[in-house]
């Protein structure tokens, strides 16, 4: 009797179970249709999707029994911070960037001011524009620390040498001062946090600053403003999207060659790693089994802008096989691949692929010649503005989780098609037959990616980097 009551039992809950899936599954996107109205092309959820998707959640984990109690409660905070933000620190740490006059002095070290100023002279070198503009960002750097500590926010300031994950663990708050460069330096020990990363400009004058404030209101003369803003919550959090590598072959487990540092530690080392490289591969290929199986391992920093695979020295021809979620694998040859998100869909991404207005012309000329139209080739004000309809499209949001990928200088010819030279990926592959090649992760953290390596690349959606707006 006993056990065919359970027995009912059991069919009734798998029963209930699967009604609440169906019924869930049926409506989800209805609901979001009727919240968003119809349906437009777009790469990430939107808010009220986030919402629907997370009451989903919860009924189907009811309806399962299944523990989410956690991953429930951090999905509302989460929801709850993009409506209401909220920022009351009690310790930042700012990382100052190495100004031009920092990075000469440390090249010459040793030398006297003289010796160092005659130095300066020889390759046409302004010793006391340099020495002004390393004055101006200590002084902006001032600027910001005591704003803070007027706001009883204890502070810290530390050098990219110094900051390593225990400061940041430390830290409610990182401010970098400097510009896009110091930024990035900073994102790469933003690894399973979600603590807020915020750049201030200190030189608004010569440093664009896309990653920083908006350097017109709220450079670090200015600080003081975007301080009192963000204490009154008049700010939103912006989610950057990064990009996530996982790679296989031999050099998987090599400490990554820090590109900023290298030249300091080692200013005439610069090219001696690839002639032992070379005859480390020549070794291994005369001993080495026809096939070697490698593991694989995650990259231990993710890339905010983009990601360089290529030849180390660019005058060399890059060979690889590439595929994405949407073209089949293809061996390509060129002078590398650049992988990029939103955020870097600004920086290289943009200025490989942007249309000049002289391009324009040309391409509506030959169009005219060869379709017999009469395109106003002359009229500048529709060329320019061709020319930034096109552009404009090569930008896409820092939130998205999509990934565009450029070929750079495609080889193409009888043997190599090169049928894909770029677009938008979820997903992309690349399987290295360079000799001597670089896998760069925002232009600062280098890693061997020789003949075999395979990486792949998509977005680490868990870890994008929470930053601050105010638009």
């Amino acid at each position: 009797m006993q056990n065919t009551t359970a027995h009912k039992v059991f069919h009734l809950k798998n029963g209930l179970r699967q009604t609440v899936t169906n019924l869930l599954n049926r409506h989800c996107w209805q609901i979001i249709k009727l919240i968003n109205g119809p349906v437009k092309p777009y790469f990430g959820p939107t808010c009220s999707e986030r919402i629907v998707r997370y009451h989903c959640n919860y009924g189907l984990d009811v309806a399962n029994k299944t523990s989410q109690t956690d991953k429930l409660r951090r999905m509302d905070l989460k929801l709850k911070e993009d409506k209401v933000p909220v920022f009351q620190p009690k310790h930042a740490v700012i990382l100052t960037k190495m100004t031009r006059y920092e990075y000469e002095r440390k090249i010459c070290h040793g030398m006297s001011d003289t010796e160092f100023r005659e130095y300066l002279d020889s390759k046409d070198s302004d010793y006391l524009g340099l020495l002004e503009r390393h004055r101006n960002h200590y002084a902006a750097l001032e600027i910001v620390q005591k704003e803070l500590i007027k706001a009883n926010i204890e502070t810290r300031i530390v050098h990219r040498f110094d900051l390593n994950q225990s400061v940041v663990d430390w830290a409610d708050v990182v401010f970098t001062a400097g510009g896009d460069g110091t930024y990035l330096l900073a994102a790469n020990k933003f690894i399973n946090t979600s603590k807020p990363l915020i750049g201030i400009n200190t030189d608004p004058e010569r440093s664009e600053g896309h990653l920083c404030l908006p350097k017109n209101d709220y450079a670090a003369p200015k600080f003081g403003n975007a301080l009192k803003r963000l204490l009154a919550g008049e700010f939103g959090w912006k989610w950057r999207q990064r990009i996530e590598v996982t790679m296989s072959g031999r050099h998987i487990n090599d400490d990554p060659v820090e590109l900023h540092d290298q030249q300091l530690i080692f200013p005439e080392h610069r090219f001696t790693e690839h002639i032992a490289e070379d005859e480390e591969v020549r070794l291994l290929r005369q001993s080495a089994p026809e096939k070697m199986q490698f593991p694989s391992r995650k990259l231990p920093c993710l890339a905010l802008n983009e990601v360089f695979v290529g030849e180390s020295l660019s005058a060399r021809v890059s060979y690889y096989e590439i595929t994405t979620d949407t073209t089949p694998k293809e061996k390509q040859k060129s002078s590398g691949v650049t992988i990029c998100t939103g955020t870097g869909s600004s920086s290289w991404h943009f200025h490989i692929n942007q249309l000049s207005l002289d391009s324009v012309e040309k391409i509506l000329d030959i169009a005219n010649q060869v379709s017999g139209s009469s395109f106003p080739v002359r009229d500048k004000e529709m060329t320019e503005k061709v020319m930034d309809t096109f552009n404009k499209t090569l930008r896409f949001d820092p939130s998205d989780p999509l990934m565009a990928y450029t070929i750079r200088d495609p080889v193409r010819n009888a043997v190599y098609k090169a049928e894909h030279t770029g677009g938008f990926s979820k997903k992309l592959t690349i399987r290295s037959r360079m000799w001597d090649a670089c896998l760069v992760i925002d232009g600062g953290m280098s890693f061997k990616f020789n003949d075999g390596a395979i990486a792949t690349f998509q977005i680490a959606e868990n870890n994008a980097l929470r930053t601050v707006t105010f638009d």
